[in-house]
């Protein structure tokens, strides 16, 4: 269930912008020019459907510092997604989602003031049937509906003013499409500021589970790492090989020694070294790359990944390891890379991504996708690299 259309108004620098991204994109374009806000207001949405939105808001400073230059009154999401499957049937069309959060005069409160999920692709079209709804919203009404397009109406009051429909109503005696779109909306995972400091706990031995997903703070990477090194024999082929790419034949495998009862430790064993390197003593930048080769190469990726500047603090013959697997992690879910790094777009040689430049213009965020065509006549004589170097590619925009 990726991205096929967002539109977004009045969230920070995105006072209003559109974006239709491909499989596999790849964000460019100076400091504060808005790549960071669209991954956070990204991530908002997936929070609204976690039932987390208040406490996320709130953990943002509330809905004040989130309004487009204290002019906006409201943030509008509108998005557009791949079809969702219920149980082995799928979903011909694809679904629309609406949220609108609206301050509440001055105050940094809010409440949602409009939402929907409904099937509207054939209305889209200019075609019949009608549209179908599955759910709807405003202030003091709030109404699910069936696939017969029978209603529930919520009691009123029953439905929190702060939180989104969506996630109340995801629960075993839900509709199951709803259901389906919940789940997969709270599974897409963005990746900002992942914390690998001497002092994070992804450094320090963790309780045994089985885990396949990498959080968005980062920091169940052990319980992953063990279940799916020791699990998956095609993951272990991946992560070696991309571990022996950027190390050389140093490079020998993970182990997993027990710390202490139920917890396991994560340790490197390379061939120049008698004793295995544990996590607490990586560098920053070879843990965090090992962060990024395990989301990449997970079988299971949720429906979209999301990582902002997943160059930051890497060597630049890392790029190309990180390029292959963000390919072929496209074939499995929808990868969005935001970057600086000539290196980086350098390394997208076999197939180049859907590039998204943003602009700082008049006071807001502007987006605008290269075109296909004249990327590929450009990319005939130079790489993604040279044309960002020049100038060249935000010109294509």
């Amino acid at each position: 269930m990726g991205i096929q259309k967002l539109s977004i108004k009045g969230f920070r620098s995105l006072r209003e912008i559109t974006w239709e991204p491909g499989a596999l994109n790849v964000i460019i374009g100076p400091n504060a020019s808005g790549k960071s806000n669209l991954l956070r207001a990204i991530m908002l949405m997936r929070k609204a459907a976690q039932g987390e939105l208040s406490g996320e808001v709130l953990r943002m400073g509330g809905i004040s510092p989130l309004l487009w230059d204290s002019q906006a009154h409201e943030i509008q999401w509108s998005l557009k997604t791949d079809p969702v499957g219920v149980g082995r049937e799928p979903i011909a069309e694809a679904l629309t989602y609406e949220l609108t959060l609206r301050q509440l005069g001055t105050t940094s409160a809010y409440r949602v003031e409009h939402e929907l999920l409904g099937n509207f692709h054939l209305k889209d079209l200019g075609q019949k049937p009608a549209p179908k709804k599955f759910l709807e919203r405003r202030p003091g009404h709030a109404v699910t509906f069936d696939f017969q397009e029978r209603s529930l109406v919520a009691h009123e009051g029953s439905v929190p003013d702060d939180q989104t429909l969506l996630s109340l109503i995801s629960g075993p005696f839900g509709n199951p499409l709803v259901i389906d779109f919940s789940t997969a909306l709270s599974g897409w995972s963005i990746y900002h500021d992942v914390r690998v400091d001497q002092e994070a706990p992804l450094r320090q031995p963790a309780v045994t589970r089985m885990e396949q997903r990498v959080a968005p703070d980062g920091q169940n990477l052990i319980p992953v790492l063990h279940t799916l090194y020791t699990g998956s024999r095609d993951f272990k082929q991946r992560l070696d090989e991309a571990m022996k790419a950027a190390f050389g034949s140093d490079y020998e495998e993970l182990v997993f020694p027990p710390a202490s009862d139920q917890r396991v430790q994560l340790r490197i064993r390379w061939r120049s070294l008698r004793t295995e390197q544990s996590a607490a003593n990586l560098s920053d930048g070879t843990l965090r790359f090992l962060l990024l080769c395990t989301i990449l190469s997970s079988p299971t990726p949720g429906a979209l990944v999301a990582i902002d500047e997943p160059e930051a603090g890497l060597h630049p013959s890392m790029m190309p390891v990180l390029a292959e697997l963000a390919t072929e992690a496209a074939e499995r879910t929808q990868v969005i890379f935001t970057t600086h790094s000539p290196q980086l777009l350098d390394a997208f040689t076999e197939t180049p991504p859907t590039i998204t430049v943003t602009r700082w213009e008049d006071g807001a965020t502007h987006l605008s996708i290269v075109d296909d065509e004249e990327l590929r006549r450009w990319l005939n004589e130079y790489s993604l690299g040279a044309l960002q170097r020049s100038g060249e590619l935000e010109g294509m925009a």
